[in-house]
């Protein structure tokens, strides 16, 4: 499992979404909204490299940085962390809190319906009679 920090995923966004980038790239992107220097951002990246999130190659003047791991690959990890951390691994619970606080919109319940709808669908395909979520 390969966590995370704040910072990595805001490093990790801009590489989902136009990679490669070099450390002089991500630096320009970063510098006026977070102040991270050159040596901030190398110091993010040999993390992240370390942990197995990004790669690089070789360019003809800088390094070019990837991501190794997808999008949804580091939000199921982090979400699934999250949810056993503070619902002890229940959906349910975790919903129910966010009705009974109101946090969610009209527009989100909607969005929810329709996930759950499809959900149902790919239980029912599958075969399945269980939960969706894997191990549950």
């Amino acid at each position: 499992m390969i966590r995370l920090s704040e910072a990595e995923w805001k490093v990790m966004s801009v590489l989902w979404e136009e990679a490669p980038q070099t450390i002089m790239q991500l630096t320009r992107c970063f510098q006026e909204t977070t102040g991270w220097t050159k040596h901030t951002i190398m110091t993010f990246l040999k993390r992240m490299e370390d942990k197995g999130a990004v790669f690089y190659e070789a360019g003809e003047r800088a390094k070019l940085y990837y991501p190794k791991i997808q999008r949804s690959e580091a939000a199921l990890q982090e979400t699934e962390e999250f949810l056993e951390r503070v619902f002890d691994g229940r959906m349910g619970l975790m919903l129910n809190t966010m009705v009974e606080q109101k946090a969610l919109s009209r527009t989100e319940i909607a969005e929810l319906y329709e996930i759950l709808r499809r959900a149902e669908e790919l239980s029912r395909s599958d075969g399945r009679t269980d939960s969706v979520r894997k191990g549950r």
